[in-house]
């Protein structure tokens, strides 16, 4: 990544770890030292990443979990704590993009689907991650929201929506626990090189390369500079960073 952190003798959590930014980021965290735990849907992939960084030699595991779903992510901490003693970050990144269509058009059964992922998922992700950072007395939250959480975008009502219920979320949040020692923040990535990102285009790859050119630094992100930030936020280095959502975006929103 260009950047040195330090997380050794500590455990992270990364939701939708499978591919994308949660990946990038469950590497990073394990380049840095830590302990981390991967959770996805995806269970082959999750255990192919898992071989893969505990060949290199470090500590990880892979856990199969439905955010939208309040049991499976309580099992997730569980696990996490039984395997690992203690919780010190999470990045919940688990997330879909809606199925593209004009509000009056679109249906309560993807509504509920996108929203009780990407918000709900978030909401039960922190519940249960900071009951063990409490009891510890410290901890570090990222949650991934976008930079739809900072504007509108036609056809995509449920996500916009949803990614400005995890930014508001985390700044309440964030109000409620920092004085328990945990920081609590939140990314708005823009325009990162992932397959949710080619599904806001409904796949065509000529116009999301077309978006891509048009971003003020001519490119895509990568998923890595989305680590980075994650990184950063969960280190001393941004110890005075609460209830902020950084937005990691090549430019795309500025005025």
């Amino acid at each position: 990544m260009g950047i040195t952190f330090d997380f050794h003798g500590q455990v992270a959590v990364v939701t939708g770890a499978a591919s994308g930014m949660g990946l990038a980021t469950a590497r990073a965290f394990a380049e840095a030292g830590a302990a981390v735990v991967l959770a996805d849907v995806k269970r082959e992939l999750l255990e192919a990443e898992v071989r893969n960084l505990t060949s290199a030699g470090s500590k990880a595991i892979a856990v199969l979990c439905d955010v939208s779903e309040d049991a499976q992510v309580a099992a997730m901490v569980d696990r996490t704590v039984a395997e690992f003693g203690r919780l010190d970050a999470a990045f919940n990144n688990a997330g879909v993009m809606a199925r593209i269509a004009p509000t009056a058009e679109s249906t309560r059964e993807e509504w509920d689907r996108v929203i009780g992922i990407n918000l709900r998922g978030v909401w039960s992700s922190m519940k249960y991650e900071l009951q063990q950072m409490e009891r510890q007395g410290s901890g570090a939250i990222v949650n991934n929201a976008s930079v739809g959480a900072l504007t509108g975008n036609p056809g995509i009502g449920s996500y916009i929506a949803s990614k400005h219920g995890v930014v508001g979320l985390t700044r309440t949040a964030a109000l409620e626990y920092i004085k328990h020692g945990i920081r609590i923040n939140a990314v708005n990535p823009g325009l990162i090189d992932t397959q949710i990102a080619r599904d806001v285009v409904d796949g065509s790859e000529q116009a999301y390369n077309e978006i891509a050119k048009n971003v003020p630094i001519a490119r895509a992100g990568r998923p890595e500079e989305i680590a980075a930030a994650v990184l950063w936020l969960c280190s001393p280095g941004a110890s005075y960073v609460v209830g902020h959502a950084l937005t990691v975006d090549g430019g795309m929103t500025v005025p």
